[in-house]
C-alpha cells in the first residue's frame, strides 16, 4: 500500500530546533566551523513570519531564521529552507533570492542562505539566482545539501553519531519504503534498534523516535507490533525511554502536528483561490485565514466558488 500522507516538514522542523548544531556540522560543515558554538543562537520565528507573510512564492517547507555569532565577533542571520517536497519546484532558487534580500532589507542584517533539498530528483541542484539588466547584475549563490547524494552511504549514515547522520537515513528509508509497508515496518525497527543502541540521553531518544514515528506511517496493525517491539528492545536493554505515558503524549503530539499541517496547506490553497478570483488579500482576510480552523477553511473553499465578493465566503457583509 502506497503510503501518500507521508509528512516530512514537522519532524525536520523540530529536528533542526532541537540539534541546530548537529545539523550545521553535517550537511554545511565550512559555515559551521565559523560560527561560535560557545555564543547562544537563537530562531527568530516572529522575523521570518513577517518577512513572508506577504512574499508568498510557491509551497515553502521548513523555512527557519535563526541568529548565530560568528567567531570575528560579528552576528550574522541564517536562512534555512529544507525542500522536503517529492517534487522539484521551478520558484525554489527564486524565492531563495526573494527572502535572502528581503530579510536584509527589513532587519539591515547579513543573511546566509542554506538549502536542503529532500526530493527524489537527483539531478535537481539549483544552487544561484539572479539577473543582468544594462550592466548591472544582481546574483545569490546559497549551498545546498542533497539528501539523494547520500543514498549509496547508508551504512555510514547508520553509523553516525550526528543525529543527522540518523534522520538522514531515516528519511531515504522512508522514502525508499512508500510503497511497502513490510519493508517500512523492518527499516523501522532497524532504525529504532540502532537508536537504543547508541545509548543516547532519553529526552534524545525520545525525540528521534518522535522523527522516526512521525516520518515512517504504518497501518495500525504493523504500528502495534512496532510497540510490542519496543518493549522487548527496552527489557533487553534494561532501560524505559519511552514509557505508557509518553507513548500517549508522542501519538497525542503527532496528531495534533498533523492536522496543524493539513490546516496549514488548506489554507495556502484556498489563499491562492481567493487572489485568483479577488485579487490581492486585503489584511483582514490574510488574518481570518492564519486564524482558521479546519471546518471553516471547508466552509470557505466551498463558497469560492459562488461567492460575489471577497466578503460574501467569508459571510461578512461590512468588513474593514
Amino acid at each position: 500500500m502506497e503510503n501518500s500522507n507521508d509528512h516530512y516538514d514537522s519532524p525536520w522542523k523540530e529536528a533542526i530546533e532541537h540539534y541546530f548544531s548537529e545539523f550545521m556540522a553535517f550537511y554545511f560543515p565550512n559555515a559551521y566551523a565559523e560560527i561560535d558554538w560557545s555564543k547562544e543562537h537563537v530562531f527568530l520565528d516572529q522575523e521570518l513570519r513577517a518577512v513572508v507573510q506577504d512574499a508568498e512564492l510557491g509551497t515553502r517547507f521548513v523555512d527557519r531564521l535563526v541568529r548565530v555569532t560568528e567567531l570575528c565577533g560579528n552576528e550574522s542571520w541564517i536562512y534555512i529552507h529544507v525542500e522536503v517536497q517529492g517534487t522539484k519546484q521551478s520558484e525554489f532558487a527564486e524565492r531563495m533570492f526573494v527572502y535572502n534580500y528581503r530579510i536584509f532589507d527589513r532587519y539591515k542584517r547579513p543573511v546566509a542562505s542554506l538549502a536542503v533539498l529532500a526530493d527524489e530528483h537527483k539531478l535537481w541542484k539549483p544552487t544561484s539566482y539572479g539577473f543582468s539588466v544594462l550592466g548591472c547584475r544582481h546574483t545569490l549563490e546559497f549551498p545546498i545539501a542533497k539528501l539523494t547524494d547520500y543514498e549509496d552511504k547508508l551504512e555510514e549514515l547508520l553509523a553516525s553519531d550526528n543525529a543527522f547522520g540518523w534522520i538522514t537515513a531515516a528519511h531515504i528509508l522512508t522514502q525508499k519504503t512508500r510503497t511497502e509497508d513490510q519493508e517500512r515496518y523492518n527499516a523501522k525497527l532497524r532504525l529504532l534498534r540502532i537508536l537504543y543502541d547508541r545509548h543516547w540521553d532519553k529526552q534524545r531518544v525520545i525525540n528521534l523516535f518522535n522523527v522516526i514515528d512521525w516520518l515512517m506511517q504504518l497501518p495500525e496493525w504493523l504500528n502495534s507490533k512496532v510497540w510490542q517491539e519496543l518493549e522487548t528492545i527496552e527489557e533487553k536493554e534494561k532501560v524505559q525511554y519511552i514509557t505508557s505515558v509518553e507513548r500517549i503524549g508522542i501519538a497525542k503530539g503527532i496528531a495534533k502536528g498533523r492536522v496543524e499541517g493539513r490546516v496549514e496547506g488548506e489554507s495556502r490553497l484556498l489563499k491562492r483561490l481567493l487572489e485568483r478570483r479577488f485579487g490581492p488579500l486585503p489584511e483582514w482576510a490574510s488574518e481570518r485565514l492564519r486564524g482558521a480552523k479546519e471546518e471553516e477553511l471547508e466552509g470557505w473553499s466551498e463558497a469560492v466558488l459562488t461567492a460575489p465578493t471577497l466578503e460574501a465566503v467569508f459571510g461578512k457583509t461590512d468588513l474593514s
